[in-house]
């Protein structure tokens, strides 16, 4: 009794682990069956399948057939299995040869007249078929994103006859062509007037991957300081680069944007719920932080978000991967931003000035602050005022600040120090390799543990302290960490008197 063997790839979150579609012929009544924890889209395959292979010039064999999708606890779901399943029929009944299959996976969903349809998250699936050495066959459109693994061996096709025509040796198939990255395009940091401390924090933040809070009243600037740290961010790597298109790709069902190398930076509203933020659904997808891997995650008006949903963010801050646990469903999605975070002062917004005209009782101002959690804000390395710019100077015309380029220039010296000395940027620095690398003489460490017991720090803000001293040291090319440092990085805890009051 014939048995025929072909491969695809199953998503579950950015991985793409191997299916095998087992195809049996057997004599008996004519049934079609699928098994292996088929999901309903899987399950309706047997209706395309049937359609399109007749439809195709095939015959469609009048014989019991079953289809096993292996391994049998994997949940399967969507269409991409149609094509391997349509093809492991033509196999088994013997209309193409069974050894064509060998060596190649197949993804795409069939429309019942044979046309082959994108699936989205190809891209991963094509990064996997690689390690494996076997070649992907997908369609035009998802062979555009698979393309651009470049270790990976992708041909595309637009219907059924089309692929197995070029299974049997009567025309080769097109080659995936990779959608073309387009320039990357930030806005420029010379377009900001004054603000001289919060450039300053910005580029701190950027050369060791910190998290930054800005607060200030309504109109200062936050916003339009925090859309430019992608712009003095190192270009990504092209494994990041890869790593976060797999991950935009499963978002945007397989559209992959041309800005696919740019890092990226994501800005949700303050109604976002938590699911938004760290993704979920009966499918896990990603979520906003997700999206924002190997970039920044910017929430503006920190404090209109919900208590709750700020706080799932306190494991991914720390870890930088998100786990999403289902009834049925598991997935872990990797979430390595950066988050930068804009805030007013006080509830009154414009009637506040950083306390020169604040009219808030204490008791406004004690609910206001009790929207963030403090386990929440001793995870922010930097908190900074963004005061409100006087006319003055807005309307000056003299030489603007350093340009984006400039600054990305001393980010990039200051990053790939930390990485010839450790093999991280500084954020990642922890137990031994702090203690290291981020050495103070006695008098700074005196310092810092008055700093420490007069604020009340945590052992987590005590450590984020020295982080952030060993970066400013990495800006100024210093091996040891001054007392000018320390004093800079205790500066950046604008917020630490919080605990005080």
């Amino acid at each position: 009794m014939p048995i025929a063997i072909t491969h695809a790839r199953a998503g579950a979150g950015i991985q793409a682990p191997l299916v095998t579609i087992e195809t049996h012929l057997a004599n008996g009544l004519p049934s079609f069956q699928i098994v292996g924890l088929p999901e309903a889209a899987v399950r309706e395959s047997r209706d395309r399948v049937r359609a399109a292979i007749q439809t195709s010039g095939f015959d469609f064999p009048r014989r019991r057939i079953t289809v096993n999708l292996a391994p049998a606890d994997l949940p399967k779901d969507g269409g991409r299995f149609d094509l391997g399943i349509a093809l492991g029929i033509l196999a088994a009944s013997q209309q193409i040869p069974g050894s064509a299959l060998e060596g190649r996976e197949f993804l795409g969903e069939l429309g019942l007249d044979g046309t082959l349809r994108p699936v989205g998250g190809t891209l991963a699936a094509a990064l996997a078929a690689a390690v494996d050495a076997r070649e992907l066959i997908v369609n035009p459109e998802d062979g555009a994103e698979a393309g651009l693994a470049s270790a990976a061996r992708v041909r595309t096709a637009d219907h059924l006859i089309t692929v197995c025509a070029g299974l049997q040796g009567q025309g080769e198939l097109d080659e995936g062509r990779p959608v073309e990255a387009e320039p990357d395009r930030y806005p420029d940091l010379a377009d900001v007037r004054g603000q001289h401390q919060a450039r300053r924090a910005l580029e701190i933040a950027a050369a060791g991957g910190h998290h930054l809070l800005m607060v200030g009243p309504p109109g200062s600037g936050k916003s339009m300081l925090a859309a430019r740290i992608p712009g003095i961010l190192p270009p990504m790597s092209e494994a990041e680069a890869l790593e976060t298109a797999a991950i935009h790709s499963l978002r945007d069902t397989g559209h992959l944007q041309r800005d696919w190398r740019a890092r990226p930076f994501r800005s949700p509203h303050h109604t976002a719920s938590g699911v938004a933020l760290v993704g979920g659904g009966s499918t896990p997808r990603p979520g906003e932080i997700s999206l924002a891997h190997h970039g920044v995650l910017f929430l503006d008006e920190l404090t209109e978000f919900q208590r709750s949903v700020l706080d799932v963010l306190r494991e991914p801050l720390e870890t930088g991967t998100i786990h999403i646990a289902r009834a049925a469903r598991q997935a872990e999605f990797p979430a390595r931003f950066q988050l930068v975070a804009a805030m007013n002062p006080c509830p009154q917004g414009f009637d506040c000035d950083l306390g020169a005209r604040c009219q808030c009782s204490p008791e406004q101002m004690a609910r206001h602050r009790r929207r963030l959690s403090a386990p929440l804000l001793d995870r922010i390395d930097l908190a900074i005022e963004v005061p409100r710019i006087p006319p003055p100077e807005l309307a000056a015309h003299g030489a603007p600040g350093e340009d984006s380029r400039t600054v990305a220039q001393r980010v990039a010296l200051a990053q790939e120090r930390q990485r010839q000395r450790q093999g991280s940027l500084n954020r990642e620095l922890a137990g031994q390799a702090l203690d290291q690398h981020a050495t103070l003489e006695p008098d700074d460490r005196a310092l810092l543990d008055r700093a420490a017991e007069r604020f009340l720090l945590s052992a987590r803000a005590y450590h984020r302290i020295l982080r952030l001293a060993r970066t400013i040291a990495d800006l100024e090319s210093s091996d040891p960490i001054t007392t000018a440092h320390l004093t800079e990085a205790l500066s950046y805890r604008a917020l630490d008197h919080w605990r005080t009051q």
